[in-house]
């Protein structure tokens, strides 16, 4: 599954966007650079029940915005992108 169908699949399951789930995790504090992974997994987990693979796609864009490794654009992986650049305002807004 690509980074970029995660995180759709997030939005998908809870009704909020990447860019929604990073402004809620600064609302908490939660994107400062000394935040662990663990306390936004944790957050992910009870508030909104997500899972470790999709909060880990999650904790990716909270802490490093939309820009992914290049080393899985255009590969034939498990985990292949077609960008370098996530879509981080929703599966509606998409051109």
């Amino acid at each position: 599954m690509s980074f970029q169908a995660y995180l759709d699949n997030v939005e998908q399951k809870t009704g909020l966007t990447p860019r929604q789930f990073i402004a809620l995790a600064h609302e908490r504090g939660l994107d400062e650079p000394s935040t662990r992974a663990t306390a936004i997994v944790e957050w992910l987990k009870e508030d909104h029940g997500l899972g470790r693979g999709h909060a880990m796609a999650l904790v990716h864009v909270i802490k490093n915005g939309e820009r992914i490794d290049a080393e899985h654009v255009g590969t034939t992986g498990s985990h292949r992108d077609e960008s370098d650049t996530l879509r981080l305002d929703g599966v509606r807004d998409r051109p």
